[in-house]
């Protein structure tokens, strides 16, 4: 559909309510990812997992929607949008009632790699339409409802994953995807038509370049995912996989750029806005995906609080986040977009500063303010990133762009948490080295703690006392090293928000935003 016509074609209420079934496939999509995530011991005990493969019910989704998420584009053209959302959401829902009956570990892995490939589908085809169905007087509104989705659905994963498990159980994970599932099913089927069908896009359809694309994303989220777990390189499965794709990733780029069909176009990274906006997206994908890990992490190991108390943290983003909606779309009307961005990543950063500033006993009130701060923000940052990186594109372009814009956020946050994850484990080798080098008992001030906790542990433990009396600093010199590399990873983050901000000169003022009146 062209700009023009879309610009001139009314909006009914038949495509409303279509798009916003697209945006609850999307949602559900994106939640899928975080929703096992609080509950995977759980999971662990129902399938009789090591906690090695516990992990790939994680891994196994996100490999398999990577790989989709940019096959999308083609996928549409050939099969329309509408065909292409439904046979994604059937599948998705479908692998949904499989995973909650899922015998072991290897079929959950199974069904979790084709329920992440089937769905994945359903997140760029919702940005896709948004441009081409709606005028650009509409879409400030559009961004909102889309932005707020995308944001909130990896925060709530966790709370609504752990509320689930708690109160009901871990099968209902997935079966709380059935009713709605099939609901967006039939309402984008008898409402969504923005697109006809093409099947002479599958002349000359690059099969190799399918095979290389899909080993490479493929083979980089495993590294990405596996490494900080498994020593990186040391590793033979990993290092293997390394190779694999970085064979793969110049057999692809190659096929990409000599090919007269491939399989993904890259020619929306001759847009600048588009190829920033890319890097913006890659940047909130850290931010977002790393926030929702880090946290639930710290409250769990340093306080020890449980699912909901977790949840009730965590909840304060969420909750900001939907309060920023509609100040944030009034802003993306009335304010430079280039501004509006550079306030959010600025406000984001310095959310996720004040975040670093852990102590042991931090808890639901010292952390309000920075959760408060990074909620508030996000909508600041992907409403104007969306504009600003796929406004201005041509519509034959949108289809493959909105999935590379979507891989990005997505490889963002994958290989964010690679990297937080090796942080992890590094920062905490080295703090407990330090720690433990000045805490001895040569120092005057440690004796007297220990036989301090000797003197009242006597009589009161049947072994050692002065034994236990180690454990303890033991145990405290452990959390104090834990709470500073969680500080480390914190503010890590808050530097790669501060690095983005050197690019901010370079993007330009959106033509198609200035028109839209924003």
């Amino acid at each position: 559909m062209a700009a023009g016509a879309a610009g001139a074609r009314h909006v009914t209420a038949k495509d409303w309510i279509g798009f916003f079934a697209m945006v609850v496939g999307m949602f559900m999509a994106i939640l899928d990812i975080q929703i096992v995530s609080s509950s995977l011991a759980e999971i662990q005990a129902g399938v009789s997992a090591s906690a090695d493969e516990i992990s790939w019910v994680q891994t196994s989704y996100l490999i398999a929607e990577v790989i989709m998420i940019p096959l999308s584009g083609i996928l549409a053209r050939v099969m329309s949008t509408r065909w292409l959302f439904v046979v994604s959401a059937i599948g998705f829902t479908t692998m949904s009632i499989v995973c909650a009956f899922a015998w072991n570990i290897e079929s959950l892995i199974l069904f979790r790699a084709l329920q992440g490939f089937l769905g994945g589908a359903m997140i760029p085809t919702v940005f896709a339409t948004s441009f081409s169905l709606f005028p650009a007087d509409r879409r400030a509104g559009v961004s909102v409802m889309i932005g707020l989705v995308a944001t909130m659905a990896p925060t709530l994963g966790p709370t609504l994953g752990g509320y689930l498990t708690q109160s009901l159980s871990w099968h209902w994970l997935f079966l709380i995807n059935v009713g709605p599932g099939l609901i967006v099913s039939a309402l984008v089927w008898s409402f969504v038509d923005v697109d006809k069908p093409d099947l002479g896009v599958l002349k000359g359809f690059d099969f190799p370049g399918l095979v290389f694309m899909a080993l490479f994303l493929g083979t980089l989220e495993f590294v990405v995912e596996e490494g900080p777990r498994n020593d990186w390189f040391e590793d033979h499965a990993i290092a293997t996989a390394a190779a694999v794709c970085a064979v793969s990733a110049v057999l692809f780029f190659r096929r990409v750029l000599t090919y007269h069909n491939p399989i993904v176009g890259l020619r929306a990274f001759k847009d600048r806005n588009f190829a920033i906006g890319c890097l913006f997206s890659f940047v909130i994908g850290v931010g977002l995906y790393g926030a929702v890990y880090i946290m639930p992490l710290f409250l769990d190991r340093i306080r020890g609080l449980n699912s909901l108390q977790i949840g009730m943290v965590m909840f304060v983003t969420g909750m900001f986040q939907f309060m920023s909606a509609p100040v944030a779309g009034m802003l993306s009307r009335k304010m430079d977009l280039r501004l509006m961005l550079a306030l959010g990543l600025g406000m984001f950063g310095f959310g996720v500063y004040l975040n670093s500033i852990l102590t042991a006993e931090s808890d639901f009130w010292e952390l309000f303010v920075p959760q408060a701060v990074r909620g508030f923000s996000l909508m600041m940052c992907f409403i104007p990133i969306n504009t600003l990186a796929l406004g201005t594109l041509p519509p034959e372009q949108l289809k493959n762009a909105s999935g590379l814009y979507n891989l990005m956020r997505n490889l963002g946050g994958a290989i964010g948490l690679a990297a937080i994850n090796t942080v992890l484990i590094d920062r905490f080798a080295l703090h407990m080295s330090r720690l433990s080098d000045n805490v001895t008992t040569a120092r005057p001030g440690v004796q007297d703690m220990l036989d301090g906790l000797s003197g009242r542990l006597s009589g009161v433990i049947a072994g050692d006392p002065d034994r236990a009396a180690l454990k303890i600093i033991h145990g405290l010199v452990e959390r104090e090293a834990m709470v500073l590399t969680f500080s480390d990873c914190l503010l890590l983050m808050a530097c790669v928000f501060a690095a983005a901000f050197l690019f901010m000169p370079l993007v330009r003022k959106p033509r198609a935003a200035v028109e839209g009146g924003h």
